[in-house]
């Protein structure tokens, strides 16, 4: 009976524990979101309680203030084509690393280990040089290739992670069958690599979505600015319109919350299987 007792109130702390961590995590979007229904003086007055008058004038405002819809399509372009990009190279790469054996494997592991190990920021200024001499500032291949570049190290480690559980059964099969490695990539390893694909394809889309810095040095043209971009006319050196910008930042996080809320399932799959092997 006391073991029973135990075992209840145990439960019970858990889940209060686990219930008041979510609150905590969650309040900070929630007071976004009910800060973008605010005026700017309402916000000062009245920071954290609901709006007296909800008004849709900050998110009309900010969408064309900041011309949000041009930017959200920029935003779209580059976060999809690198994280396509992103994804294709990493299942490549760890297809061969982790179904293969051959000389430079490990030289390789390292060398990928390192380029996680590189502060990002610390590269602007060459990589910079190089897109100016090459053409490509100004462009969607200026975020698309550094993002893509920069990503690959994890992405490598967590798909090279889930494919070595993959029995080689299968690919022994499948050879016996007459299907070649292209095939054997295509219509096995992929489709059972699913879960870890989604994990990096999420991680990498939240990381695009929301990158600022190489995005404010490398592109300067107007109509090519993505999402952080347009959101920091808002803000400058002498004041803040915290109403507009609260719209501004709420209009911009939906799409994140929309693709976690999809694929949540399959990213705890992938972390934990990642977790488990390698």
């Amino acid at each position: 009976m006391t073991f029973q007792i135990k075992k209840v109130v145990f439960r019970v702390l858990k889940n209060g524990f686990l219930a008041l961590f979510s609150l905590l995590m969650i309040y900070p979007l929630y007071w976004l979101m009910i800060s973008s229904f605010k005026s700017n003086e309402e916000f000062f007055q009245h920071p954290y309680s609901l709006p007296k008058e909800w008004t849709f004038d900050n998110i009309v405002r900010a969408w064309q203030i900041a011309d949000m819809g041009r930017a959200m399509v920029n935003s779209t372009i580059v976060t999809v084509a690198a994280t396509l990009l992103t994804v294709f190279l990493g299942a490549l790469t760890a297809y061969a690393l982790s179904r293969f054996t051959f000389r430079l494997k490990g030289f390789l592991m390292m060398f990928f280990l390192l380029g996680m190990l590189i502060p990002i920021h610390s590269t602007l200024v060459p990589l910079f040089t190089l897109m100016n001499e090459v053409g490509l500032l100004n462009t969607y291949w200026a975020l698309i290739l550094p993002y893509t570049a920069f990503e690959l190290p994890i992405a490598i480690f967590l798909i090279v992670a889930y494919m070595s559980s993959i029995p080689k059964e299968i690919e022994e099969a499948a050879v016996m069958d007459g299907s070649g490695y292209w095939g054997i990539f295509f219509r096995m390893i992929l489709p059972l690599s699913v879960p870890a694909l989604t994990t990096v394809a999420i991680l990498a889309f939240l990381r695009y979505w929301n990158e600022f810095v190489f995005a404010l040095v490398f592109i300067n043209d107007s109509s090519l600015k993505t999402l952080p971009l347009s959101l920091a006319i808002f803000s400058d050196g002498f004041s803040t319109d915290y109403g507009l910008t609260m719209a501004a930042m709420t209009i911009a996080v939906i799409p994140t919350i929309v693709m976690y809320a999809f694929f949540q399932e399959q990213i705890m799959k992938g972390m934990v299987a990642g977790s488990v092997k390698g």
